[in-house]
């Protein structure tokens, strides 16, 4: 568990204000709303996923296709 901690408390500092300057998303354009998932088949789920009834929860989407 060493390992996992710094190795002195500079290290923390310049960490944290690395991590303040990423935060920063005036860089970024504004594309507005994500489009709608039109995909027919879907699985684990018992009817297609709509964005709208994902609204306000954390999703993950997974994409890969048959190469």
């Amino acid at each position: 568990m060493a390992a996992c901690v710094p190795a002195s408390p500079n290290q923390v500092e310049s960490s944290n204000s690395a991590k303040s300057r990423s935060t920063d998303s005036s860089a970024l354009p504004d594309l507005g709303a994500a489009p709608e998932l039109t995909n027919e088949i879907w699985l684990n789920t018992a009817k297609p996923l709509r964005l709208a009834d994902l609204r306000g929860q954390v999703v993950l989407l997974d994409m890969w296709t048959f190469g």
